[in-house]
């Protein structure tokens, strides 16, 4: 089931939360530089994954760890997005197929992980470029048959709690 809302996805209720990077990221901007700042861990880990593993567009990866506060969060980062073309460059354009794709990995670790819900934003419409009239239907496809609540924040609200559905943790 997937229900729109507006809010801060920071304050998401969701067990886990999705976003669209690219491979080798500085999450230099929009959602990915909130979370910087929140869990400073989550991207030395992701600097060391793409180290070891070398990801392409198309995948996805799964974070756990604990935010600057100590509090705990299950971050999804959506390959949405092609890589820098230097080290110290912007991250290239989101496409729909690497979306297609990514959506694809997400579900998968939805499933390997269990999750019992998800929240994400308008994936790869902002820093990615992308419609989302083009996005919308791939999120439907992929993750409206999950069984999990599904949160998609389509507008953003700083410090604004969403009516997700979901009972408080």
């Amino acid at each position: 089931m997937i229900v729109e809302t507006e809010g801060d996805i920071l304050l998401s209720r969701a067990e886990a939360i999705a976003h669209g990077i690219a491979p080798f990221d500085h999450f230099g901007n929009g959602l990915a530089l909130s979370l910087r700042e929140r869990f400073p861990s989550m991207v030395k880990d992701f600097r060391h994954y793409c180290q070891q593993s070398r990801p392409k567009p198309g995948e996805a990866w799964f974070w756990g760890g604990a935010d600057k506060d100590g509090g705990s969060a299950r971050i999804v980062g959506l390959l949405t997005q092609e890589a820098a073309e230097h080290s110290q460059g912007l991250p290239g354009k989101a496409s729909l197929h690497n979306v297609n794709h990514a959506l694809k990995a997400l579900a998968k670790i939805v499933a390997e992980e269990k999750l019992t819900s998800l929240a994400l934003p308008r994936l790869a419409t902002g820093v990615g470029g992308l419609e989302w009239d083009g996005v919308r239907p791939l999120i439907d496809g992929h993750l409206g048959g999950l069984g999990i609540p599904v949160i998609l924040y389509t507008t953003y609200r700083k410090g604004v709690q969403a009516e997700e559905g979901l009972a408080a943790a």
